[in-house]
């Protein structure tokens, strides 16, 4: 039986995820709850799937959402997954690039 990595947000993506969330909440009631379904769906295929996503840059990978203009960016690291981003794909595109796995 393979072992299951555990996930770990940094606290900017984290702060991201929950800022998109609310967003989209707001805009219309119940669309919060699709984003944060989306974001699980992403995280699923990462677990199962997680040299498949393309490299962004080194050694991080990005996980593009399907419905929401977002990307995980994330790092494969000896006993997790680091998300390093939840990156809206029409922001400014390498504000990340400074962050550190944990």
């Amino acid at each position: 039986m393979r072992e299951v990595m555990r996930i770990d947000f940094s606290p900017q993506a984290k702060a991201e995820f929950e800022d998109g969330e609310a967003y989209y909440e707001r805009q219309v009631p119940g669309l919060g709850a699709r984003f944060r379904t989306e974001v699980r769906q992403a995280l699923l295929r990462m677990r199962h799937w997680p040299l498949a996503a393309p490299v962004e840059r080194g050694d991080i990978r990005r996980m593009i959402l399907s419905r929401f203009p977002y990307k995980l960016l994330y790092s494969v690291e000896p006993d997790c997954f680091f998300i390093i981003a939840v990156a809206h794909m029409h922001r400014a595109p390498d504000y990340w690039i400074d962050r550190e796995p944990s």
